[in-house]
């Protein structure tokens, strides 16, 4: 179905090519999952499947690349969009309409297809994806997760033979991930379709794959089956990590593999103590919201929801798409919408103070993290918020080197991969070292690496007498970072407690270590730990 026959790309007055001398084939009816690094060229290799690359980014392509017998060098990629569906990593850029029905209903009318099928297609695809609750909503009104599953909607209506996803499921819960996914391995079972999937939470789609596509970062790539390439791959989840502690040959790659090999490991952590996760003693409140309420219209986002934010503490806000997560935080903030209740920060409420003050107090990195990005280089961006936070010079170049090193000072912030913008972002945020840091989905676009990098700074932060939100769908990185964890649901707090309390105790937000282990451990690290305490 996907044929790529030495295929090499450069970016214009890039040193090194992006792809180099890749050949590889896909077959009718298989899901390959393609991994590695942030920025390491994996949205790239996608965008030659349909001929985004180099239609439309520019650059210079060698070599040939076919779909279904046909070239995306000939053809433009508007000719490819009966055969191959694309879904981005910014759901919102690709929105055409104003309303969910519509978007979904959009590229099949651009395809001729007749009314009575594209009404019955609508309706699988909103049952499929569980949004028919949202048929009439307005696209912009939506989370970022619920706007997620519409940009696969959108796709999954016009039937291609191939779909190509960039991170679907960074932005889902993880049983909407878990949906989608689902949906898509009946595609592939049933239809035969073709599916090419990028993705940094392995944890979720390495069991969904036939085959995995590596890609290193010296425009190589490695292709084999998913246990093959996890065995020496740098990149990997934390079930194949676990194995690897273990010893366990071949590697596990779903939870009911490694639950049946886990015997031996639960017995000798089984003999010694649980792991001890005292969570630092939180110090004075830097910021108190009490009865927040946040409403769009008639929808009440946020309601009354009491929250108490300590120096020292990082939170966790969890729940499923649209129970008011990023409302909240935004309230916090002091830029988004608030109807009702009270926020301060020393004698200050945020909203209320010039920006730049109000940036010393709360800081804020949105899930369209590219909002916030406007000068023309990476290192007009640093060398702004340089001044902007009266830091002192390099400071913000050196948050970015240690969440995503080797980012050209002089690219243009639009042409870096959605992670290592993302982590632009942090960095200028960061810079002026806020009282209060809040961040929403910081890990969309992350590979395990850099959200260890991550996880350090928000570690930092808290060791510096700093409160830090955390609002996410990755429950293995909550395992990591945060001392306490807040459930939301329907706009209201519908947990409270320690990481271990309600991560454990979860079927939902279970890590993979807990579901092979049980509720006691939650990451690789405290088994390693475990075990270097028996030597």
């Amino acid at each position: 179905m996907i044929h790529i026959d030495r295929v090499s790309f450069h970016y214009r007055g890039t040193p090194r090519p992006v792809l180099a001398d890749v050949s590889l084939t896909i077959d009718e009816g298989e899901l390959v999952v393609v991994a590695g690094r942030t920025g390491v060229g994996k949205s790239t290799l996608l965008g030659t499947v349909n001929g985004l690359v180099p239609h439309f980014t520019g650059g210079h392509l060698d070599g040939v690349v076919t779909v279904d017998g046909v070239s995306t060098r000939t053809r433009p990629p508007r000719e490819f969009a009966h055969l191959v569906g694309v879904v981005g990593q910014d759901p919102l850029a690709g929105f055409v309409t104003d309303t969910v029905e519509e978007e979904l209903a959009y590229g099949m009318e651009q395809l001729g297809v007749a009314p009575q099928v594209m009404r019955r297609r609508v309706e699988e695809t909103l049952d499929l994806l569980g949004i028919a609750d949202l048929r009439r909503r307005a696209l912009r009104t939506l989370s970022g997760g619920q706007q997620q599953r519409v940009a696969v909607g959108s796709v999954l209506t016009m039937h291609p033979k191939v779909l190509v996803l960039d991170e679907p499921t960074s932005a889902l819960d993880p049983v909407a991930a878990e949906d989608v996914l689902a949906t898509l391995a009946r595609l592939v079972h049933d239809l035969g379709t073709t599916v090419l999937m990028a993705e940094h939470r392995l944890e979720r789609v390495v069991p969904f794959a036939d085959r995995m596509i590596y890609v290193p970062g010296d425009g190589s790539v490695a292709i084999g089956p998913p246990a093959e390439i996890l065995a020496r791959s740098p990149v990997a989840p934390p079930i194949v990590e676990l194995g690897r502690l273990a010893g366990w040959d071949p590697l596990p790659l779903t939870v009911r593999d490694g639950r049946r090999r886990a015997a031996d490991v639960r017995a000798r952590l089984g003999a010694g103590p649980r792991p001890a996760r005292t969570p630092t003693a939180p110090g004075s409140p830097l910021l108190t919201g009490t009865n927040i309420v946040v409403r769009y219209g008639a929808t009440v986002a946020v309601r009354g929801v009491c929250l108490t934010l300590r120096a020292g503490q990082v939170v966790a806000v969890m729940g499923r798409n649209g129970s008011g997560k990023s409302s909240l935080l935004w309230a916090l903030q002091g830029a988004g919408p608030r109807q009702g209740g009270t926020v301060r920060v020393g004698d200050a409420d945020p909203r209320d103070l010039p920006a730049r003050r109000a940036r010393k107090l709360v800081g804020m990195v949105p899930q369209t993290a590219g909002d916030l990005l406007y000068l023309e280089t990476v290192a007009e961006e640093c060398e702004a918020a340089d001044r902007e936070s009266d830091a002192s010079p390099g400071s913000c170049r050196a948050l970015l080197d240690r969440l995503a090193p080797d980012i050209d000072p002089d690219r243009h912030p639009r042409d870096l991969s959605e992670g290592q913008r993302l982590a632009l972002v942090l960095a200028v945020q960061l810079t002026a070292v806020p009282r209060v840091m809040l961040l929403d989905e910081p890990t969309r676009g992350l590979d395990y690496r850099a959200k260890s990098a991550l996880g350090k700074v928000i570690a930092d932060l808290a060791a510096a007498g700093r409160a830090v939100v955390v609002a996410t769908h990755d429950v293995e990185f909550v395992a990591s970072v945060a001392d306490r964890v807040i459930v939301m649901a329907e706009g209201e707090v519908v947990s409270d407690g320690s990481t271990g309390e309600v991560l454990g105790a979860s079927p939902a937000f279970a890590t993979q270590v807990a579901k092979i282990l049980g509720e006691d451990w939650l990451t690789v690290a405290e088994v390693e730990a475990a075990f270097r305490r028996e030597r």
